[in-house]
């Protein structure tokens, strides 16, 4: 171990002044079998910090095939390793300037020991979590209601939400916000989304039985309702529907839906949609709003990111083109729209890749990056920035 005199003696020979520095001197030498490969180094930005400090916990996730990534209990984050030309030292107990308190007048030397040394570290950004992969697995198994007597119930592909959280790329938090958001349900602990055409049985009870007893669309009786449709449907299928399709509420102790305008209208459009090639628009608006409960009004916002209009052809039509049916990835996304369309007008493109966009990201943003902006008929339209296959 050096000594203050040896360290004197370095400093003099790299006519280094001793008053200029700490008055303690740290001599660093490496312990014994010490490796590179023994730890990892993991940069955190101040809110990952708190959260590990408050005695959280990171996970990283990821099936062999797929990048990891890491995440607490409400975000995702990529992990990217990053290279340094800084060789970085692992030092126990060894003291930053600001930390020590040097109350000694004269220099003196403290030894500490390398217990490992890396040249890159983890490199942690905020991501759109990956979620597509949710529904394709809830999707192996779809739930079509209650099994027929002597009929057996496929038990094959059903997940439970730990087993989500060990395939699927996103904290707790953004799983439970995607279920919520595909109508998925928890039947007998796994989680199962709705059968289509089971969905749409479910929501059509409903809307007929709003129009039958002529209720007020918002303030439908949640025991009355189960009453109704309980020789129909399991009661708790009733009641999930009415949670996708609605806001619960109590009055005077009594439980209501007020079902909601949009979703509803949203769903029928859908069932309509579901097996039509291409429809033609005006035919489309005369049954969609004929089948919606009596006081509801569709409009065509409310399809918005689930089908696409042409208001070129003659007659006009539509078609359905759902979100989340497009690829995850954003070239990908963008490559599959431009094969689908040659130009898109911004209203027209703008619900289809709103969810690409990133923390304080803009969809102008993304079209200036990936499209390019010229005008037709003196409305700006975007078209792809390099030859697309088609």
């Amino acid at each position: 171990m050096r000594t203050l005199e040896e360290v004197r003696a370095t400093l003099q020979i790299a006519k280094l002044k001793e008053e200029d520095l700490q008055k303690t001197i740290h001599c660093l030498s490496f312990g014994p079998n010490v490796s590179s490969a023994d730890y990892c180094l993991m940069e955190l930005d101040d809110t990952l910090c708190k959260h590990i400090e408050a005695g959280q916990s990171l996970v990283i996730r990821g099936d062999k095939d797929e990048h990891a990534v890491v995440c607490s209990d409400d975000k995702t984050y990529s992990l990217k390793i990053a290279d340094t030309s800084n060789l970085l030292l692992f030092l126990p107990g060894c003291r930053t300037p600001d930390q020590l308190t040097d109350t000694e007048d004269s220099s003196h030397v403290v030894h500490a020991q390398i217990w490992g040394f890396c040249n890159s570290y983890w490199e942690l950004r905020k991501q759109r979590p990956r979620l597509k992969k949710l529904k394709r697995l809830l999707m192996e198994n779809p739930y079509e209601g209650p099994a027929l007597g002597g009929q057996q119930e496929n038990t094959e592909n059903r997940y439970t939400m730990q087993d989500l959280l060990e395939r699927i790329q996103a904290s707790e938090e953004e799983i439970r916000t995607h279920l919520e958001t595909i109508h998925a349900c928890q039947i007998d602990g796994y989680w199962r989304v709705l059968d289509f055409d089971y969905e749409m049985k479910l929501l059509g009870h409903v809307t007929q039985l709003v129009d039958s007893e002529s209720w007020a669309f918002n303030r439908v009786p949640l025991q009355t309702s189960l009453d109704e449709l309980a020789p129909l449907e399991p009661r708790e299928m009733i009641e999930h529907c009415l949670n996708c399709y609605g806001k619960r509420y109590t009055e005077n102790d009594e439980v209501f839906y007020a079902l909601n305008e949009d979703k509803v209208c949203w769903g029928i459009a859908l069932m309509l949609l579901h097996n039509a090639v291409k429809f033609n628009l005006k035919e489309f608006q005369e049954v969609w709003q004929q089948s919606v409960p009596e006081g509801m009004s569709t409009r065509l916002d409310q399809l918005k990111g689930i089908a696409l209009l042409d208001r070129t052809s003659r007659p006009e039509t539509i078609c359905l083109l759902r979100v989340e049916d497009l690829p995850e990835d954003t070239v990908e996304r963008f490559n599959h729209l431009f094969t689908l369309r040659e130009k898109w007008t911004e209203e027209d493109i703008t619900p289809y890749i709103q969810d690409l966009c990133g923390e304080k990201q803009t969809t102008g943003a993304l079209l200036t990056k990936y499209a390019r902006s010229s005008m037709q008929n003196g409305i700006k339209v975007f078209n792809s920035r390099r030859p697309v296959a088609t």
